[in-house]
């Protein structure tokens, strides 16, 4: 290790919102797919396991993540393939973050694939929480971004 060490700035103002402004798409277009897929299961009554039912919520709720995030970056003239790269590369552990602590929520309040008045804006803030800081990091050190 060398004798100097650069210390990491986790007081910039301007990198906590614009990261959350970016967490907060990541979170929109997870819960999208993620919601989504637990309401059809809660209508349908489908006699379907709930840990099935939670897994296929994640992958639903990273995919509906990534056509948005995508979607963002056509608007911004990126080319699709270009876009769709980023999409990926950028965020997808944080949205793999943001899936697992958002369904795991779910399940130790309400015993899992339950969306309820009370249990959707705990699922949304705790997923908004867990990849935040990551993405401040990714956002301060490396200047990669999504949105």
């Amino acid at each position: 290790m060398s004798s100097e060490t650069v210390k990491f700035n986790w007081s910039c103002r301007h990198t906590w919102k614009k990261s959350a402004k970016n967490t907060a798409w990541c979170v929109l277009g997870c819960s999208i797919g993620d919601f989504g897929t637990i309401l059809y299961f809660q209508i349908t009554q489908l006699d379907f396991p709930v840990l099935s039912i939670m897994i296929l919520a994640i992958i639903n709720g990273l995919v509906t993540s990534i056509a948005l995030e995508t979607f963002i970056l056509i608007r911004q003239n990126f080319r699709f393939n270009n876009a769709i790269k980023t999409a990926f590369g950028m965020s997808f552990l944080s949205m793999i973050a943001m899936e697992i602590s958002m369904n795991l929520t779910d399940y130790l309040l309400t015993g899992g694939a339950k969306l309820t008045w009370w249990v959707v804006p705990i699922m949304l803030l705790v997923g908004f929480l867990t990849p935040w800081p990551y993405n401040y990091f990714k956002l301060k050190k490396y200047n990669i971004s999504c949105h």
